[in-house]
């Protein structure tokens, strides 16, 4: 209980620092969807790795039904992560998100290869930032720090500190 109380703090914590609309984290615990989004995760997850999948499904579910947030409980989400208007964001069940990304909405990270066996989904380092309507898509790597633009198609990896926008993407900063 102490862990989530943790990481339940540290989610409200990233959104009154991230998010100038929101100005104390009782407003940020009942008013964004985000916040409401991951911490049904976090309960999720862990009912996903104790093996209660049909339960970590439905309160998936049930989340996705109230946020419009779609995060698939076998996601590895970190702390402080921050989602900002999260309509319409899709997080795949092999994806890891690090510790302080900060995801917009409607980022999709989604997989190619339909192999259950594989890693199908993105992993996203540490600090990390994506723009409204990206579309990250396979077992591909988006770096420590960098920054992918609005509407850009990410189908490769995306190095640290860099930023990437377009469709396909291309690197203009590194």
């Amino acid at each position: 209980m102490r862990q989530y109380i943790k990481y339940i703090d540290g989610l409200l914590t990233s959104a009154v620092e991230k998010d100038p609309a929101t100005t104390s984290k009782l407003e940020a615990y009942f008013f964004t969807p985000g916040v409401q989004a991951l911490a049904n995760h976090y309960r999720a997850h862990r009912l996903f790795k104790k093996g209660k999948t049909f339960r970590a499904l439905m309160l998936a579910k049930k989340s996705r039904r109230k946020t419009g947030i779609e995060i698939h409980p076998a996601a590895v989400i970190g702390e402080r992560v921050f989602i900002d208007h999260g309509m319409g964001i899709v997080i795949g069940g092999t994806a890891i998100v690090e510790d302080d990304v900060t995801i917009y909405h409607g980022v999709t990270l989604g997989g190619i290869d339909l192999s259950p066996d594989n890693k199908r989904h993105p992993t996203v380092k540490k600090g990390a930032m994506l723009g409204a309507g990206s579309t990250i898509l396979g077992d591909i790597t988006i770096g420590e720090n960098s920054k992918v633009g609005a509407n850009s198609l990410v189908l490769k990896d995306v190095p640290d500190n860099a930023t990437a926008v377009g469709s396909p993407v291309r690197i203009i900063e590194h």
